[in-house]
């Protein structure tokens, strides 16, 4: 059997660190400031570059540089990366119980070393605190709402990371030949290759969740209007086409409602732009929550939007509207406003969606023509 040589793979595990933690960096100044964690787990993998290179060193370089210091960088590259992945999905702990913990198994650690030499002792320290950091990591991502491969790969590899320390700990135990990590033994090569490539693995994790994150925030700003979350007017005429040719090919209705705020330029002109949006925000809000999961609201320009309800007919959608209406002309408080509402649906002669649209706009400005705060249907 071919064998490796531990230094050598430890060496290399350190720097892979150290350009998986330069390919963090270089994307930290390139992504959005909303995508969070990426220099800190940058650091994080930084601190292991200089964990993996000085214990590569042992026996070359003083023993406090080569035991002391790595395990402080160890520890602290762990939780760097922890941190990293609070941050990432805005989940913040308290950093000092952390650095808390990490003190201790410092101190035990440099015991173990100078004041009670023990190389077990030294071992469970090690294998013990990583089973801790790698623990908490793996649970913080397995609450991670978003689907992806980037999540199940982080996943994995901070699983894997607490299997092998589980398994160091059982080997010094069983064997106690397997106590020096250097050792060219099949559970030293086994640890040593394992950990470099979950390393590798939870860098490349971490790349796809925060490439992911940017694809869905791309997509929300294609997709919805920055202001008030409402669909935007080209992506509501894609749905809104995708729904007119289900409900043509099944004979069902399509209901759809214009909606335009009363007198909405006065509250600008009176409060101001910023009171303006409030109120804008709060209208989207309140028809939301008239809504089923399959209607569609679309701002398509100021105060005016256009509501889709699939499978719906004439009379549900006014009932939708008039609840809408009503829910608006009950606000208290100032400002706020009224909604004029268009209703129409789908019929057998319309041959796109632009006719639909026309018929409720109209209808729409009927109900702003006949004294605003009402409902005209087309």
């Amino acid at each position: 059997m071919n064998q490796f040589d531990p230094r050598t793979v430890i060496l290399l595990c350190g720097i892979m660190s150290g350009l998986m933690s330069l390919v963090l960096f270089s994307l930290k100044r390139s992504y959005p400031q909303s995508i969070r964690g990426l220099g800190d787990w940058a650091g994080g993998l930084l601190l292991l570059f200089f964990a993996g290179v000085l214990a590569a060193m042992r026996g070359l370089l003083p023993e406090i540089l080569t035991l002391s210091a790595v395990t402080s960088f160890y520890f602290l590259g762990l939780y760097w990366l922890l941190y990293g992945t609070e941050q990432f999905l805005q989940r913040p702990t308290p950093v000092i119980p952390w650095l808390t913990v990490i003190g201790i198994l410092v101190a035990l650690h440099v015991w173990f070393t100078n004041g009670q030499p023990s190389l077990v002792g030294k071992l469970i320290v090690i294998n013990v605190g990583g089973i801790l950091i790698f623990g908490a990591h793996a649970y913080l991502v397995s609450r991670f709402q978003q689907k992806g491969l980037g999540k199940w790969l982080t996943f994995g590899s901070l699983i894997s990371c607490v299997g092998l320390q589980i398994l160091r700990l059982v080997t010094l135990f069983v064997d106690p030949t397997e106590l020096d990590f250097l050792g060219q033994t099949f559970i030293n090569q086994f640890y040593t290759v394992g950990f470099s490539f979950s390393v590798l693995l939870f860098s490349i994790g971490v790349l796809l969740m925060a490439s992911e994150q940017l694809r869905d925030q791309l997509e929300q700003l294609a997709t919805r209007d920055s202001l008030t979350q409402a669909f935007t007017r080209r992506h509501w005429n894609y749905l809104s086409e995708g729904e007119f040719l289900r409900c043509k090919r099944s004979g069902r209705c399509l209901a759809v409602l214009a909606l335009d705020l009363d007198h909405f330029k006065a509250i600008n002109d009176t409060h101001g732009h910023q009171m303006g949006d409030t109120v804008l925000k709060n209208f989207v809000k309140r028809v939301n929550a008239h809504l089923r999961h399959s209607d569609h609201l679309g701002r398509f320009g100021g105060e005016e939007f256009l509501l889709m309800l699939p499978d719906t007919t004439l009379d549900q959608a006014l009932q939708v509207a008039d609840r809408i209406r009503m829910d608006l002309a009950k606000t208290t408080g100032s400002p706020f406003c009224t909604v004029s509402i268009g209703v129409t649906t789908s019929d057998g002669r319309d041959r796109s969606v632009e006719a639909i649209l026309a018929r409720a706009d109209a209808a729409m400005y009927r109900a702003k023509a006949n004294g605003r705060n009402r409902i005209e249907s087309a």
